[in-house]
């Protein structure tokens, strides 16, 4: 394929800005769906992802318009999922910036637009929606020309709705996009962006070809794993898969090599042929770095082994995914992962229990620690039930998180209050237009990952948007709580919090287990503690067998005696007693809604 005619680009914009809608009119524009075929978020093939109105995986197509032939991939929105983004961009050479035209310019906005930037992509700026009633198109071309530097005559209006403006759009990409270079003669050199399992064909990578020639039936070699496989089948996504005979440089497509061993096809692995193959691999990726950390386990334990495999093969299909063997004295066996975000941790268990009809309970969710031992020794640690004897440490650090929120001004003071109340501190106010400012905050992770994004939306009224990196740690006056049934510490409940609101963490948790628990023959004592301080104490009394019930009057030293003989009987059993907690009591006092 003539290389000139190629334009592969992303498209990238905040969440709800109407990426997906300006896929399916590229694809109904450019004939590659049948009108009958058409349905809404056409690229959106995850069950959860239509279901959630959001995307989760990006998704690439190959369409043709006039006399170029464009490799377009549809991205996801949320902060949660920008590993996606900068995977996508890797393998393009140009993005369209999509911007609502009556909320402008939001805080993933600007994340995205830099990542294109860092990664030296040509922009091509579109506002959306401009057949709503609210829409206002030429103020907000005027803030992304202030904000952005892009020039507000090369700002197109479309409504990916309506499809007006769609087509020109089309046409500055095949102009403004640069065409990708390559050399069809040099030895092969192929980039993995993503990969998924299929049971009955093995691993389906997507591939962008830099260099060379791929076909079917060549012997291939994956230079990371050092692994050698026979191509059995390569296509374009036209959407549906279609086999061609060879890609060539600057082409994106799928490979199929009867690969079985996921580890193989690994994100940002570089395929080149068995022979005369090329000596360098291609710059691959970052490994993402994950903020949030929680123990999965199956509710039944034999589900151990498939929970592994499970873990394997969404690996494959999810990069950013971390998890290591874990065994919990309440739980039994199961893997202590580490993920992006909380939405990004509930995806992915929803698709574990979805895609591999797995049971599974999670614990709260903690974020990696640094501790400062008295020796001077160093640990990492991300489990609370890891941390050490409170004598032998010296000082722990925390993460933080350098937040911006854009918001309109009228809602300026509440999102500071919020701030301050999660221990952030102010770095500085900044003015994008006379009506929306832009704040920006240090605030430890532990503060945001649990529930400030919910809170900076209702408060707000859905108006704030928020983008966030991480910026270092920083030791903090942290204690660990733990949590005793009949003195027995329950290890999925441990927590690490800041000092100032161990107290009321604590008496929270007790009071929510005295609920859930149910009663036991003897008095279950439930205690929140730090170190061997009792903070918080709740307890689930006892079943009782009322003995007293045929002593009708007589000698009070008879009603005495039956019910020390009780009392006795309730002391050996609590003694020898284990507290039964039933799976859904993890599940319902580890949920994050309160």
């Amino acid at each position: 394929m003539d290389l000139a005619r190629i334009r592969n680009f992303s498209i990238i914009a905040h969440i709800d800005h109407g990426k997906s809608t300006l896929s399916d009119r590229i694809l109904e524009m450019t004939g590659a769906v049948d009108a009958r075929e058409m349905r809404a978020q056409y690229l959106d093939s995850m069950d959860l992802e239509r279901e959630r109105g959001i995307t989760i995986k990006a998704q690439n197509v190959r369409v043709g318009w006039k006399d170029h032939v464009l490799h377009l991939i549809d991205t996801p929105g949320h902060v949660d999922f920008g590993y996606e983004v900068s995977r996508s961009l890797a393998a393009c050479e140009g993005v369209v910036l999509v911007v609502d035209a009556a909320q402008g310019i939001e805080a993933q906005t600007l994340a995205n637009c830099y990542l294109a930037l860092e990664h030296d992509l040509e922009i091509v700026a579109a506002l959306n929606k401009i057949d709503l009633p609210a829409a206002d198109p030429d103020r907000y071309a005027k803030e992304i020309e202030n904000v952005l530097g892009i020039p507000a005559g090369d700002i197109l209006r479309i409504s990916a709705k309506t499809g007006a403006g769609v087509p020109e759009l089309l046409d500055a990409i095949c102009e403004r996009i640069p065409a990708p270079k390559g050399d069809p003669e040099a030895p092969l050199q192929a980039l993995i962006f993503d990969s998924q399992y299929d049971q009955y064909r093995g691993v389906v990578s997507s591939v962008r070809v830099m260099n060379g020639r791929m076909s079917a039936g060549s012997r291939i070699r994956f230079m990371q794993a050092n692994a050698i496989h026979d191509v059995i089948e390569v296509g374009a996504r036209r959407p549906v898969p279609t086999p061609v005979a060879e890609l060539g440089p600057g082409e994106v497509g799928y490979l199929v090599a009867g690969i079985k061993d996921v580890g193989e096809a690994r994100s940002g692995e570089t395929v080149t042929t068995e022979r005369n193959g090329s000596a360098e691999p291609l710059p691959g990726y970052h490994d993402p770095k994950p903020m949030v950390f929680c123990g999965l386990f199956p509710v039944d334990g034999d589900d151990f082994e498939t929970l592994r495999e499970s873990l394997e093969k969404l690996k494959l299909n999810d990069a950013s995914i971390t998890y290591s063997p874990e065994s919990s004295g309440a739980l039994g066996f199961g893997f202590r992962c580490g993920f992006l975000g909380l939405l990004h941790m509930e995806i992915v268990r929803e698709r574990l229990e979805r895609e591999f009809d797995l049971s599974l309970i999670a614990t709260a969710p903690s974020v990696e620690y640094r501790v400062t031992r008295t020796d001077g020794t160093v640990m990492v640690i991300d489990n609370p039930a890891d941390l050490p004897n409170p004598q032998s440490i010296d000082k722990i650090e925390e993460p933080y998180f350098r937040v911006s929120i854009i918001t309109p001004k009228e809602y300026t003071g509440t999102l500071m209050d919020l701030c301050q109340t999660r221990r952030g501190d102010l770095i500085k106010i900044e003015y994008l237009s006379p009506e929306r400012v832009e704040l920006h905050y240090r605030v430890p992770l532990a503060e945001v990952v649990i529930d400030f994004f919910d809170q900076m939306k209702s408060r707000t009224q859905g108006y704030a948007s928020l983008d966030y990196e991480l910026s270092g740690y920083e030791a903090s006056n942290l204690v660990k709580v733990d949590l005793l049934l009949n003195s027995i510490t329950a290890d999925a409940f441990a927590t690490i919090v800041h000092r100032d609101k161990a107290y009321e963490y604590g008496r929270r948790m007790c009071e929510k287990l005295r609920e859930l628990i149910p009663r036991q023959m003897f008095d279950v004592p439930i205690q929140a503690a730090i170190g061997g301080k009792v903070i918080a104490r709740e307890t689930v009394k006892a079943k009782r067998k009322d003995v007293l019930a045929k002593c009708y009057g007589g000698d009070i030293s008879r009603k005495r005696k039956l019910l020390e003989k009780q009392k006795e009987g309730k002391k050996k059993m609590k003694a020898i007693g284990r507290v039964e907690v039933p799976g859904d009591v993890f599940i319902n006092a580890l949920r994050l809604d309160d």
